[in-house]
């Protein structure tokens, strides 16, 4: 018979589904610093649907879904799902992560019980019209990001995922390694190959923001390895030895210039005056760091708010500024003049396609892009890892959380 609960790193027999277990949950009264907003508690193990798997949770990545989940902005997420139905109170977090499928449902071919799994972040209605009709699943109105706009994400013992969204976990991968890589490092793919004709190519000078985080680390490495020039933007000298490792050619200290913010009225004239001084300023240092005048040809954003006027300015002309965030503040300002004037693109992008998704995983499992695992902490921590992120004082690279892995450096069930 079945236990009712496991502990957290107390692996069931393969295949045995128990009543309840324990997650990370975020409450809507407790909404706020990501440290106090998430706690482990016991919830029941959830129902496997037509085309899912109930996937064992191993490892899994923090990333600032999480941290606008707990802190219940931009969105409260409990209450818009409330709001249309859904009887939880609570929200798990949590849209990476490595694990073993425990559990498959009606209509799953392409997967079975014991079979180890990276999982990516989106998911979507594969029958929806905009997708039968040919639109990319990552557009479809039907999408969402698991583990922020969809519940039951990866900080728990246990979590159902669509069959899609699972890939093969390479084998010489430790589950954390696994765990931690794919939101960044998908996400950064697209933004940097899906929006043709700006994909990188040999010789492409690109500024890559937050080169030192998650995104940035595996943004710095697909640059380098596909023949790019990748310049790395940091707010520390300290984290300038660790994006020269991934392959920037150079770094720029953010801190050393005062324009951030936002934009100020070009009829403001000693304002916006100051403001382009700033941004003058930044570009040369990237000149510099590149050792020649060129402007980048495609500038990888994220802050939003404080940068993103910059970002257009130094991009160069009939280049793409592409951005998938607003860490800063989600009120990007921009001069027209510097988009029209110099055929400058402004292109959103969200997380990556399955494609995109599995070319990142086999980057990483044939060696040619690293993890960047920096951090890995225990089940219990998992609140005041993404305080970490929140207050931007985590490691360069990514973290890991361990769920069920019992250690750090397992590759296989213990």
């Amino acid at each position: 018979m079945a236990r009712e609960i496991y502990e957290p790193g107390e692996i069931p027999p393969l295949g045995e589904v128990p009543r309840y277990m324990y997650a990370a949950l975020i409450r809507r009264d407790r909404y706020g610093q990501p440290a106090d907003a998430i706690r482990i508690e016991p919830v029941e193990v959830p129902a496997v649907g037509r085309g899912q798997v109930l996937l064992m949770v191993m490892a899994a990545g923090v990333n600032y879904n999480g941290v606008w989940a707990a802190r219940g902005t931009p969105a409260d997420v409990i209450a818009a799902r409330l709001k249309q139905g859904d009887p939880h109170d609570f929200h798990i977090a949590g849209s990476e992560g490595s694990g073993v499928v425990w559990a498959v449902g009606e209509g799953v071919h392409g997967l079975g019980v014991g079979d180890h799994v990276i999982v990516g972040g989106v998911r979507w209605d594969e029958s929806a019209t905009d997708i039968r009709m040919g639109v990319d699943p990552t557009a479809s109105t039907s999408q969402r990001a698991w583990g922020y706009e969809l519940n039951f994400g990866s900080f728990a013992q246990f979590t159902v995922v669509d069959e899609y969204q699972c890939h093969p976990k390479p084998a010489r991968l430790t589950w954390e390694e696994a765990g931690c890589f794919l939101g960044g490092g998908s996400t950064s793919y697209r933004q940097l190959f899906g929006w043709p004709p700006h994909t990188v190519q040999p010789g492409d000078p690109v500024l890559v923001w937050g080169g030192s985080g998650g995104l940035g680390s595996m943004a710095i490495q697909l640059v380098h390895h596909f023949g790019g020039i990748p310049v790395a933007v940091v707010s520390d000298d300290a984290k300038t030895d660790h994006c020269l490792r991934l392959g920037a050619r150079g770094v720029v200290n953010r801190r050393r210039f005062d324009h951030w913010g936002r934009l100020p009225d070009a009829e403001d004239t000693a304002a916006f005056q100051s403001w382009l001084q700033g941004a003058r300023a930044f570009g040369r240092q990237i000149w510099e760091t590149l050792g020649e005048r060129r402007s980048p040809r495609i500038v990888l954003e994220h802050p939003g708010r404080d940068t993103l006027a910059t970002s257009v300015y130094v991009c160069d002309n009939a280049g793409m500024v592409v951005t998938c965030a607003g860490t800063s503040g989600y009120n990007g300002d921009i001069d027209l003049r510097f988009l029209w004037m110099f055929q400058k693109r402004l292109q959103g992008s969200h997380a990556a396609n399955v494609r995109q998704t599995r070319a990142v995983v086999d980057l990483v499992g044939a060696g040619r892009i690293d993890p960047c695992l920096s951090l890995t902490v225990p089940f219990g921590e998992i609140g005041a890892a993404h305080q970490l992120v929140h207050e931007n004082r985590h490691p360069s690279g990514n973290t890991a959380v361990l769920v069920n892995a019992p250690e750090p450096g397992l590759t296989e069930l213990p």
